[in-house]
């Protein structure tokens, strides 16, 4: 807990004092010194993560948040839906996907107690055994994702046919020279050096890098879209081939076994706060972090060259003047920024250049069934949808929960979680972009999309009279207006964003930054990215402090030994002014 005792800032009115620890090297009432205090300005994965480093090494922490602890990652309830004596129905801004090329993510998840969990937290992982590019008016293209212990997916002799002829028709539907040229065009980024990668493939988008524009539909919806919009979120006719490529290559070698935490592909066996984000705050509390839910981060206060305090707002609606030896701020970009002025601009470059992010709309929905629906046991990527949706059945990877006994009224009995990834494209019910539908709209829309890639080859999966009722994320608001609103954006990466990207360390001595925008090695906004710029964040801090404590591990993506002497070449001729050495154009 921090103690008491700071001064109002400026003129602002109510401006109240509050939440002052000792500085470091401060002695207390009793002459013991005063373990350094620190504000989390951010209650996310990034600063859970903070507190979580800070408090094992005996800082005094509070963190403040405007919300709910967890963020973007947390689940929560649908209002009014509970009967019975059950829980409310479960809701989530986006369904958790942790693939195995996380690393410091499930470190952190491994040293959160769970009961009867030897790894804690981390044992709630579990690996869908499947996932699908679902193709509208055509048979899906279902896929195993083999991991060792993996339990195969029963599929019935129909199931295994429809499978068998949505390989064949993708594999027509892509002549081979298109194959052959994408594979190349894998082997280019794969043996490129860093400074190509870092200069020349970010200033390149990903859909001109495999020259979707000049290739076959079928290349161009699973190869240049499916492969962006839907799995790593981001536009392929924009973002940057750095970023794009990073990741699938992480992706190959996570499915080749090569420097992975574990499968492909893992989501947790309850609703995210039951099966993580409430376990770590309980361990967090019992570490001394102290929470301040409801403290609306207004303004951080710049002065004698340093932070001097931070400016917040109390759930009453008080601004208050919050001081710290050291401050981290751990919010999402798009709030981040507001709150740094131009005093604090001028103190580091780099936060100017922070305002040259761009974020994008990825928003959530939630439909509850009534019967639980036949699809696959895993992940469902509609390519051919225009809102490029995602999707999966969660219920039936929840084995420790009986879903119509422990939540709802009894009567839904499953969860189909759709990622929303584009609101700017018309839909095919109303022939309007999310944005320009009201929310009852969105959800109609949403269904019609689903049903169209999963209901069109003689088999109807989705039932209209199974469909319960629907939940769309609360922070999405005026739709249908000409002013839409979305408090939860994504980080996007068009090219350039690399550069633009802010490291974990300020200029300004007792100021520290974390969040999925910070540069750190995995190039994309994801919980990974939030959790190892707060592990970065906290050792700058520690650096700064003159702190003896073991620095936190920031473990990078894996990359193949055997191919380092190509990069090196690569690295020559880059130099030189000459292509990559697979480069044919």
């Amino acid at each position: 807990m921090a103690g008491a005792g700071a001064a109002a800032v400026g003129g602002t009115a109510a401006l109240a004092a509050t939440g002052t620890a000792a500085a470091a090297g401060r002695t207390t009432g009793d002459g013991t010194r005063a373990a350094p205090s620190v504000a989390v300005l951010g209650g996310g994965v990034a600063g859970l993560t903070a507190a979580h480093e800070l408090a094992e090494r005996g800082f005094q922490v509070t963190v403040y948040e405007r919300r709910a602890l967890g963020g973007k990652a947390r689940s929560m309830d649908v209002p009014n839906s509970a009967k019975g004596g059950r829980r409310p129905l479960p809701a989530e801004h986006g369904f958790r996907f942790i693939p195995g090329i996380y690393h410091n993510l499930p470190d952190t998840m491994r040293r959160i107690p769970f009961p009867g969990n030897a790894n804690g937290v981390w044992d709630n992982l579990v690996a869908p055994p499947e996932m699908s590019f679902a193709r509208t008016g055509r048979e899906d293209l279902r896929i195993p994702l083999p991991w060792p212990g993996h339990q195969p997916a029963d599929l019935t002799l129909d199931e295994i046919r429809r499978a068998l002829t949505g390989m064949l028709q993708t594999v027509r539907g892509i002549p081979a020279h298109e194959t052959a040229y994408f594979v190349n065009r894998g082997l280019v980024f794969l043996t490129s050096c860093a400074e190509r990668r870092d200069e020349a493939w970010e200033r390149t988008p990903w859909w001109e890098f495999i020259r979707a524009e000049q290739m076959s539909y079928d290349y161009q919806r699973i190869l240049a879209v499916g492969l962006t919009r839907n799995i790593v979120a981001t536009k392929a006719e924009e973002a940057s081939t750095r970023t794009v490529a990073t990741l699938l290559e992480a992706f190959v070698f996570n499915a080749l076994g090569r420097g992975a935490d574990g499968p492909l592909d893992r989501i947790l066996n309850a609703p995210t706060n039951e099966a993580w984000i409430d376990p770590w705050v309980d361990h967090l509390k019992k570490l001394g972090v102290d929470f301040r839910v409801g403290w609306t981060v207004r303004e951080v206060k710049h002065a004698t060259g340093k932070v001097a305090a931070a400016v917040i707002e109390d759930p009453q609606g008080v601004r208050r003047s919050v001081t710290a030896d050291h401050y981290i701020s751990a919010m999402p970009v798009e709030h981040a920024r507001r709150t740094w002025g131009a005093d604090l601009r001028a103190a580091d470059p780099q936060l100017g250049r922070c305002d040259k992010l761009e974020t994008d709309w990825m928003t959530g929905i939630q439909f509850y069934l009534a019967e639980k629906a036949p699809l696959l046991h895993g992940h469902l990527n509609c390519i051919d949808s225009p809102w490029s949706l995602t999707a999966i059945q969660q219920a039936g990877h929840w084995p420790s929960r009986n879903f119509p006994v422990d939540y709802g009224d009894g009567v839904a009995v499953d969860c189909l979680s759709v990622d929303i990834s584009e609101w700017d494209r018309p839909g095919i019910l109303y022939g309007k972009t999310a944005k320009q539908c009201t929310r009852t709209e969105v959800a109609r829309e949403v269904w019609a999309q689903l049903k169209a890639a999963v209901n069109d080859t003689g088999r109807t999966v989705l039932k209209d009279s199974a469909l319960h009722s629907w939940f769309l994320d609360p922070g999405v608001d005026g739709l249908g207006t000409p002013d839409p609103t979305n408090e939860d954006e994504l980080l996007i990466h068009p090219v350039g964003t690399f550069h633009n990207r802010p490291q974990a360390a300020t200029r300004i001595p007792n100021f520290f930054l974390a969040g999925d925008y910070v540069a750190v090695a995995i190039d994309l906004a994801t919980m990974e990215g939030a959790n190892a710029s707060a592990r970065a964040a906290v050792n700058a801090l520690l650096d700064r402090a003159g702190s003896t404590a073991a620095r936190c591990t920031v473990q990078k993506l894996f990359s193949a030994p055997e191919i380092e002497l190509m990069k090196r070449h690569d690295r020559a001729r880059y130099r030189l002014g000459l292509r990559n050495a697979f480069d044919l154009g």
